[in-house]
């Protein structure tokens, strides 16, 4: 199954790519639905190195939904593009369902200064992959109202 958006939003696309490689960035636009938690032994790094980051996922920051490795790449993009994607794979609980996990955000120059973001997410979790997608597409749309809030906060601190 797939979950997509596009959207222009009001931060330049330096400040958008700074965004999208911090785990800040990932805590703000899942909040308060999925809270993280790194288990590296030092802590989630500044910015998202490519390689493996193991985690803990809680909903609401209160119930365990289980362990999941982030897995980090920097494909190759368009000029002007830049991508980063996660393939990574659930390790316990709930996410342990999901048997193909892969989200894609690339960041492109859009006029007046602002980013074109773009985000991909395929996953399938077997015979319960139609089931999940509701709830996949409705926690998008919570990012997509996330990163159009949060772009000009990055726009100020890219200054």
């Amino acid at each position: 199954m797939r979950v997509l958006l596009k959207l222009v939003i009001d931060c330049p696309p330096d400040a958008a790519w700074q965004a999208i490689r911090s785990p800040e960035g990932l805590s703000d636009v899942s909040w308060p639905f999925t809270t993280f938690t790194s288990l590296e032994p030092d802590g989630f790094p500044e910015q998202w190195q490519a390689g493996e980051h193991p985690v803990a996922a809680r909903a609401f920051g209160v119930v365990p939904i289980g362990e999941q490795i982030i897995g980090i790449s920097y494909p190759p993009a368009p000029e002007g593009v830049r991508m980063m994607r996660d393939t990574g794979r659930g390790l316990s609980g709930p996410l342990a369902l999901i048997t193909r996990w892969e989200h894609t955000m690339a960041v492109a120059s859009a006029p007046g200064g602002r980013t074109l973001y773009r985000d991909q997410l395929k996953f399938e979790a077997g015979p319960i992959t139609a089931l999940l997608w509701p709830f996949y597409w409705a926690f998008w749309q919570w990012r997509a109202l996330g990163i159009a809030r949060l772009a000009p906060r990055w726009a100020r601190a890219a200054r």
